[in-house]
């Protein structure tokens, strides 16, 4: 049947419920000085103890990934969290690692990014405004490159940089397109050469990737280091380490390197750390918080963003390869919703009133956009992962729509298929689920990775084109043939590919829905973030400064007559 209650859009767990801080650390083994009290509900954790933790057992690691996303997003966040609480219900110890949200779609389309209903991450007004501030960290020690970059433009630019080929932006965590293209150093020669530039959100900085792959402050030190800002007049890459920058740059992120240990609604451990885009970055939670999240408890829960051909292919590609963790268990989540729009017969549009059709009971339409969950449990299983569908239930779906997803499922090879109404019902709606993730992750995996480091870049792109998305073909501009030949000249050749491409759908082109195949994948330009140690090639056009909307969820965000935020959730 239907979940049953209202949608609790605005529930959220009173203080005087939470668990102090001290306790949820206890419950995870770590001792007192090994944590530092950010208040009495959050805390950060010290990377040090993971020389304590190493001879603990290792959890059970879940990945949460998921469908092609509907614009509204599938709930990938309330799954894992409610999955996380579920666990608990079944009396198995979990812990829950998500991103950090970026304060740009908090107060943009999106709002508040730490779950919902009765499957949050708690306090959700901390979560969403600043935290410990750690985004703000990224932003202040990119930008500290920024201007080491220019000073030494001004001062006679002895690096001999080409200020054609400066390829480091500024950042800011708020959502602002007059920024996205600007002209600075105007006002004369004392205020620095004038050349086009502009800003990103500060999440799409590589600092925050590389932050989020560090395995300690020694590691941040040296890949912040290897960060490429541009190329001299030879052609030869300038790094932040030849600015003199990075050692500064470390400094800021000293704090920013331990991950934000929080709960959930019922008390489950949830650590909240970094927030790297999904796109031109690998969109997964830090290698730290996995790292100490992994010898804490039984079962370690982390999502992976967008649908499984973005986030999980770069999780496994990418964070695995750096953590040396491997997955037992994938969750794909889905909703009846976002499968009828897969059929091509409906669209979603933010902002805007779902289509009727979406709501009502339609299985030709489900089955035909079940295609798309499909592609990606072969995906996930291309793997060696096993997979679980987790149906993210809502009010309007029926138990003949469950049961269609479910079979289609289990015909492409999940272990199982299973309806959560975690959001209505926290843990108590997720004890389905979390039986049969838990079963599943006593099933051997046989891990691997999608593609070698040895093999070329081309090679690289054209492995996940064609078995992760079902292109036919690659096709490269000739500016990103010449960026190729200009990494493998430069040493970069044997790194991972980070994919930067829509997340709607799994080729290219939003328009395309469901599953398609035998389309060209456009390869426009190819880039380098030499210190997060990846490449990413961009297919379509990327937006890394994204614009407020004309309703705003900013707009909504207030105080009332007690002093307390409204307008998050």
């Amino acid at each position: 049947m239907p979940r049953k209650g209202s949608t609790p859009a605005t529930t959220h767990a009173p203080q005087q419920s939470l668990k102090p801080i001290e306790e949820l650390a206890a419950m995870l083994g770590l001792e007192r000085d090994e944590i530092e009290l950010y208040g009495r509900y959050k805390a950060k954790i010290d990377p040090g103890v993971l020389s304590r933790l190493q001879d603990r057992p290792k959890a059970k690691y879940i990945v949460v990934t998921a469908i092609t996303p509907t614009p509204l997003g599938e709930g990938k966040t309330t799954t894992s969290i409610g999955l996380a609480q579920g666990m608990q219900h079944i009396g198995k110890k979990s812990i829950v690692a998500l991103r950090q949200p970026s304060l740009g779609p908090v107060f943009g389309i999106k709002g508040g990014g730490s779950g919902g209903g009765r499957s949050q991450v708690v306090p959700m007004e901390e979560i969403n405004l600043h935290l410990t501030g750690d985004i703000h960290a990224v932003s202040a020690a990119h930008n500290l490159l920024s201007a080491f970059l220019d000073a030494s433009i001004f001062h006679g630019n002895p690096l001999k940089i080409d200020i054609h080929r400066i390829e480091l932006r500024h950042v800011v965590d708020i959502l602002d397109r007059s920024l996205r293209d600007i002209i600075q150093g105007l006002g004369g020669k004392t205020n620095g050469n004038p050349r086009q530039s502009g800003f990103d959100i500060a999440v799409a900085s590589e600092v925050m990737a590389i932050l989020a792959l560090s395995k300690d402050i020694f590691d941040l030190r040296e890949r912040l280091g290897k960060m490429v800002v541009a190329q001299d007049m030879d052609g030869q890459s300038v790094t932040a380490e030849q600015l003199r920058a990075a050692g500064a740059m470390t400094a800021l992120l000293t704090e920013a390197i331990k991950p934000n240990l929080l709960q959930t609604m019922e008390g489950t451990p949830a650590l909240i750390h970094c927030g790297p885009f999904a796109n031109i970055a690998h969109g997964n939670s830090s290698v730290i918080a996995d790292l100490i999240g992994i010898r804490s408890t039984d079962y370690l829960i982390t999502e992976a963003g967008f649908g499984a051909d973005m986030g999980f292919e770069k999780f496994c590609d990418i964070k695995c390869r750096i953590s040396g963790l491997t997955p037992d268990v994938a969750v794909v989540v889905a909703t009846v919703r976002a499968l009828k729009m897969h059929s091509g017969r409906f669209k979603v549009v933010a902002g805007k009133p779902l289509d009727p059709g979406l709501t009502q009971e339609n299985l030709q339409a489900l089955e035909e956009g079940s295609t798309n969950l499909v592609a990606h449990i072969e995906n996930v299983k291309q793997m060696g992962i096993p997979v679980v569908v987790a149906i993210n239930a809502f009010p309007t779906d029926t138990k003949a729509e469950w049961d269609c997803i479910a079979r289609i499922a289990l015909q492409a090879s999940a272990v199982a298929a299973v309806p959560s109404t975690h959001f209505v019902d926290g843990g108590a709606g997720a004890t389905d689920l979390a039986e049969a993730v838990a079963a599943a992750s006593e099933q051997p995996a046989n891990f691997q990775f999608l593609y070698p480091l040895d093999i070329s870049i081309k090679d690289k792109i054209d492995t996940i084109a064609r078995r992760f998305y079902g292109a036919s073909d690659v096709n490269y501009t000739e500016e990103a043939e010449t960026k190729i030949k200009t990494y493998n000249r430069l040493g970069y050749s044997e790194l991972p590919i980070c994919m930067a491409k829509t997340h709607l759908s799994l080729s290219h082109d939003p328009k395309l829905k469901g599953r398609p195949t035998g389309f060209t994948l456009p390869v426009r330009d190819v880039r380098l973030s030499a210190g997060a140690g990846f490449i990413y090639p961009i297919c379509g056009t990327m937006m890394t400064m994204p614009g407020l909307p004309s309703d705003p969820a900013g707009a909504h965000v207030d105080i009332d007559k007690n002093g307390k935020i409204t307008g998050l959730y």
